[in-house]
């Protein structure tokens, strides 16, 4: 049976000193309890009592790290089959594979665009996480060669494929500092590459044909003594994927079969040569329930769409998405430019930015932070009010800015311009339209006298 907060709580120093990221041992003892954090995250507790609470509180799916540093890729230690039940926690790495029979010009050029493809949405920084280097050479010396250049030109997380253990060991010896993911045991190659994966400590990934071959074969490797495993269930298209990985996470969460209890991988650029189904493969797979997710091409056109998709599935449905408070440009504004202000609901920002930047008429787009709430739900729950909107604009550089002194606000909520209009003594209050489809002409026949 699984300790409960309490239990746990009297096998913790009750230090409370904070260092574990939560302000008290019993806020930790309820999150382990939970199941949402690793006892390792305590420096004060002997490994046999982190033994002895992770048997019980650890997630059902490992935790497992690739890579290191600021690049590292964190995926697994997920505790639901569905986001709105909590959250899913780590966001699946997307990667490109490179072959180490590719020219060296093909080869740079595909690790450069793990770092060029990057997109800034709602303050956070949207791109790949992985670089998988394949031996399909067969070329130890090819291999490692590859390896070395795809690592100096990207410090991305770093997948190596290839089922020749003498081929993995040569590599290994050359950059296991790294802590990449190599890929993949399989039945004929298991105790090598968990020797392989023990001697140098990183994550191996293991890989079967069928549900039972991957469950005997994961049950071998982890008898062997490697704690870090990725699953490879081996049925990387529609149907016979969804099935077997929805089998793999609810065997895992429900029935805590330990064998499964470890995150995915798919070897995506191995299905299929066509960009479109390609794309159309991997949103599955982000939503069901890759750990990794290894492309052809990291084309911009198809990863951003792929990117949006990732960040709207894990992000935590509890918490609203926000922008973070501020006076934002949208075009050229100058100080002639309108003054719009709209609440920090990260929907409400871009759905207003885009209408504003559809007119052509350079603004200033005020955000007020209302703990990430809508124009209307911040009214009705007394944040998006005259006073709290005259503290924001008083405090802002925006006088600064313009030389008018005329703000527009939703029309949803023209019941406050005039309470507003008391409170901002130098300002005048234009009520704009209620929907932001209505801004593009709104905005066109706006005058600043």
């Amino acid at each position: 049976m699984a300790k409960t907060g309490l239990e746990i709580f009297k096998l913790l120093p009750k230090t409370n000193c904070g260092e574990c990221g939560f302000p008290t041992c019993m806020a930790f003892s309820m999150k382990l309890a939970a199941k949402q954090v690793e006892a390792e995250k305590c420096p004060h507790i002997d490994d046999d009592v982190i033994d002895m609470i992770n048997i019980d509180s650890a997630p059902p799916i490992r935790k497992i790290t690739i890579g290191i540093g600021d690049d590292a890729l964190v995926i697994g230690a997920e505790t639901v089959m569905f986001r709105h039940e909590k959250t899913f926690v780590h966001p699946p790495g997307i990667g490109i594979l490179i072959e180490d029979t590719s020219d060296e010009s093909e080869i740079i050029e595909k690790a450069k665009k793990v770092d060029e493809v990057s997109f800034e949405r709602v303050e956070q920084q949207l791109k790949p996480k992985v670089v998988a280097v394949k031996a399909s050479s067969g070329d130890s010396a090819k291999f490692i060669n590859t390896i070395k250049k795809v690592s100096e030109t990207t410090k991305a997380a770093l997948v190596l494929v290839c089922e020749d253990p003498d081929i993995m060991r040569a590599a290994l010896d050359e950059v296991a500092e790294s802590k990449p993911l190599i890929y993949a045991a399989t039945i004929d190659n298991h105790e090598a590459m968990a020797g392989l994966a023990n001697e140098f400590s990183v994550p191996l990934a293991v890989k079967a044909d069928d549900l039972e071959k991957l469950t005997e074969l994961s049950e071998k490797v982890a008898a062997a003594g490697v704690k870090d495993l990725v699953l490879d269930p081996g049925t990387n298209v529609g149907n016979d994927y969804l099935r077997d990985v929805t089998y793999i996470r609810r065997a895992a969460l429900k029935n805590k079969l330990k064998p499964l209890g470890y995150p995915i991988i798919t070897m995506l650029a191995e299905v299929t040569s066509d960009p479109e189904m390609e794309m159309a493969l991997a949103g599955l797979y982000i939503m069901k329930y890759s750990g990794i997710i290894v492309l052809n091409d990291l084309d911009p056109a198809r990863v951003m769409p792929l990117m949006v998709l990732l960040q709207n599935i894990y992000t935590d449905p509890q918490k609203p998405m926000q922008m973070s408070q501020g006076i934002y440009p949208v075009g050229d504004a100058n100080e002639d430019s309108p003054v719009l202000i709209t609440t920090n609901f990260s929907l409400t920002y871009f759905i207003v930015s885009g209408e504003i930047e559809a007119s052509k008429v350079p603004s200033w787009l005020c955000v007020m932070d209302v703990e990430g709430l809508s124009v209307l739900t911040a009214w009705a729950a007394g944040k998006f009010v005259p006073e709290g909107i005259a503290k924001f604009l008083n405090e802002s550089e925006i006088g600064d800015k313009v030389k008018h002194r005329k703000l527009v606000v939703p029309g949803y909520v023209s019941q406050i311009s005039g309470e507003l209009d008391d409170e901002l003594s130098d300002w005048s209050v234009d009520v704009g339209p209620r929907e932001a489809g209505d801004l593009v002409n709104y905005l066109k026949q706006w005058s600043p006298n």
